[in-house]
């Protein structure tokens, strides 16, 4: 078993046999690291789950290595006293020879591509937020309140374009500035949802999970590019716990106490995951939910927010099953008739 401490540069490696025992240690650069597990007969080789692990982990297995990454909050405990690469690297080796060790599933280009995709949507929304909110302050120093939102758009152009507002003209000239800018992150937002879509059409996957309510293309493109393989999960609610959709814990004694939702894990999904089922539990999916339903029951008691947490949790549950079955959406009903 071999450790790796990757870094940009310099690797440090910590080499051991399957019983804990040292073999070497070394210090390589980034182009000898290479050559280097070229000459080295198969063994496993475990990093952390960091930057340009994926892409290492690809090229290990070229290489006729095994791979495992863990999570690097895992191999934190087994540093001992000071810190530094050589400590990490044989940190590694210890964490990864624990029976119990969860480990990460390397990512294909495929899968890190549709993630960089998703990822630059989502900063260009914050750009556009970023903007937004900037216009609004600028226009609230002269008395004009406007509420958030994208929707309020055309009511600021109004402002700004009025002849006989009480805006100076500098003020003027750059709140049409951060107009244009904003126009021009829409319509790269637009480009990439569009993309998005396609992708999220084309994929088996993706395809599969949109039959379920409340789970559109970017949900879709989010679980393919961002979850494990489901076989990694032994039933559907250990991937709502990977989610962060469970309550947290703070039990002892044999007294059970739960708190809030964990939000331990991946947070893309979990909050595309949560917004889907706010979206069935507006004024408009509602009506869509049968009567005397689970949902029907939980909307009619308990706060709105709690409810969609719950449902998420369900959809999460609902997911693991249709991916490892293979099999569309149904609906409880009818899936209980086939049963």
């Amino acid at each position: 078993m071999i450790g790796v401490d990757l870094a940009k540069n310099v690797f440090q490696l910590h080499a051991a046999s399957m019983t804990g025992q040292p073999k070497f240690r070394k210090k390589l650069s980034r182009q000898s690291f290479g050559k280097f597990m070229a000459e080295q007969a198969p063994a496993v080789v475990v990093m952390e789950a960091c930057g340009s692990a994926h892409y290492w982990a690809r090229e290990m297995i070229r290489l006729g290595h095994e791979v495992k990454l863990i999570a690097p909050h895992y191999v934190k405990p087994f540093v001992k006293r000071q810190k530094n690469d050589a400590a990490d690297a044989e940190a590694i080796v210890i964490a990864a020879q624990r029976p119990e060790m969860r480990f990460v599933a390397p990512k294909s280009t495929e899968q890190q591509s549709r993630a960089n995709l998703f990822r630059a949507r989502e900063r260009l929304v914050h750009q556009r937020t970023e903007l937004v909110n900037a216009l609004r302050a600028c226009l609230y120093e002269y008395g004009h309140v406007v509420p958030q939102g994208m929707r309020q758009i055309k009511r600021i152009e109004e402002i700004v374009e009025t002849p006989n507002s009480d805006l100076p003209d500098l003020t003027r000239e750059e709140c049409r500035d951060l107009l244009e800018q904003i126009e021009e992150k829409t319509v790269r937002i637009d480009g990439r949802t569009k993309k998005i879509r396609v992708l999220a059409g084309e994929a088996d996957t993706a395809r599969r999970l949109q039959t379920m309510p409340g789970v559109g293309p970017l949900t879709a493109l989010a679980v393919e590019a961002f979850a494990p393989p489901m076989a990694s999960f032994r039933c559907g609610r250990d991937f709502a716990a990977w989610l962060g959709l469970v309550p947290r814990q703070f039990s002892s004694g044999g007294k059970e106490r739960l708190g809030r939702i964990s939000k331990a894990g991946q947070a893309d999904i979990r909050r595309l995951l949560i917004i889907g089922a706010m979206s069935r539990l507006n004024w408009i999916g509602r009506r869509s939910i049968p009567e005397g339903s689970w949902l029907a029951g939980m909307a009619a008691r308990k706060p709105r927010l709690l409810v969609a947490i719950a449902l998420a949790n369900k959809m999460a549950r609902t997911i693991w099953a249709m991916l490892t079955k293979n099999e569309d959406y149904r609906v409880p009903a009818q899936a209980a008739a086939v049963a």
